[in-house]
């Protein structure tokens, strides 16, 4: 019979024996479980500024693309994400369709850096590697696909160097910064940057993961390791389980003066829509992006919401936009089985269209 609760004593006993075999089965397991590498693709350092450094994935075969593809990447995370291991890697997919893909290391800024600025990492690092790139492969621009906080620099920088941008990629970027279902940006757009980046130095990169954990509290710091007990019996569910664990805490501490930038630029001043960034004495005008433009969101992301991202298609100055919506979630765009098969591809063929 139902109790209350709508469930029997036996399907209690059921679960409660069900509970006992994975744990017994973890203790078999977990003693064999290997330590866990990220990365699924070979890399050469082919550039570098400092801490710095920009890296070119070298794949199965020869790249038939000509055109360079640069991966930038935000500052919050680590970029090897997007290549995290053999079976989800954004990478590993991209150089199956023949592109020629290189990504930005930002480095693990330490108090040195505590004054690198928006200007440093846009017009210095960022224009640094694309002009490296532009040498390298004999093209006057290259292609660059943005990533999250990497994707507002890549828009930042197209708008300040258009003729070096020969197509922009951007992917769960946020350009709206003000939607009514962005909690992030509530979070910030009260805060005392000042007081708080003055106090601080760089930004702990703890203290940065203690936020993003907190948007969905009883998801990512109860529900996914309650869940852990379902894989206990599965070594190589395990291994991807901690792999992604060492990619979400291996976070870089936050240069301060760019980090004071990008609040009051972006969170508090809305500055993509409402005008009003400046880097390196330059005003960041998106109508000068002027380029062909993929803008690809995930429909369930909780920190770059779809509309958030979609108000790209009103400030950028090309006629030549294009959106691509992903079912899924800010980190299933890179790693989930749906993005493998999708996303690479699209982009791919995207590309393709206007190779010329």
């Amino acid at each position: 019979m139902n109790g209350p609760l709508n469930f029997t004593a036996e399907a209690l006993a059921q679960e409660a024996t069900t509970l006992v075999q994975k744990l017994s089965a973890g203790l078999h397991t977990l003693p064999e479980v290997d330590d866990v590498h990220y990365g699924a693709t070979q890399k050469q350092e082919v550039w570098r500024d400092g801490k710095v450094v920009l890296y070119r994935f070298v794949g199965e075969k020869a790249p038939t693309a000509k055109v360079p593809l640069l991966i930038v990447y935000a500052l919050v995370n680590r970029p090897y994400m997007v290549d995290l291991q053999h079976d989800r890697s954004l990478v590993k997919g991209l150089l199956a369709q023949g592109e020629d893909v290189y990504v930005i290391d930002w480095g693990y800024p330490d108090r040195s850096d505590r004054f690198l600025e928006l200007d440093d990492y846009i017009n210095r690092f960022i224009d640094g590697a694309v002009d490296h790139l532009r040498d390298s492969s004999g093209r006057g621009a290259v292609n660059v696909l943005g990533i999250c906080q990497g994707g507002a620099f890549s828009l930042c920088y197209a708008s300040l160097h258009p003729e070096k941008v020969k197509n922009l990629i951007t992917m769960v970027t946020p350009v709206d910064f003000h939607t009514p279902d962005n909690m992030l940006s509530h979070w910030t757009r009260e805060l005392d940057v000042d007081l708080f980046v003055d106090a601080l130095g760089n930004v702990p990169a703890d203290m940065m993961n203690a936020c993003y954990l907190m948007l969905k509290p009883f998801r990512l710091n109860l529900q996914k390791y309650v869940g852990l007990m379902d894989i206990l019996d599965d070594k190589r569910a395990i291994e991807d389980f901690l792999r992604m664990e060492k990619w979400i805490f291996d976070s870089p501490d936050l240069a301060g003066e760019a980090f004071r930038q990008f609040i009051k630029q972006f969170y508090q001043r809305n500055g993509f829509i409402k005008g009003g960034i400046e880097i390196g004495g330059e005003t960041v005008d998106l109508g000068f992006v002027d380029m062909p433009v993929l803008n690809i969101y995930a429909e369930q992301d909780h920190l770059v919401p779809p509309d958030a991202s979609r108000a790209l298609k009103d400030v950028v100055g090309t006629a030549d936009y294009t959106e691509l919506s992903f079912k899924g979630g800010h980190i299933g765009i890179y790693v989930s089985s749906r993005a493998q098969r999708e996303v690479p591809t699209a982009i791919h063929h995207w590309l393709g269209q206007r190779a010329r």
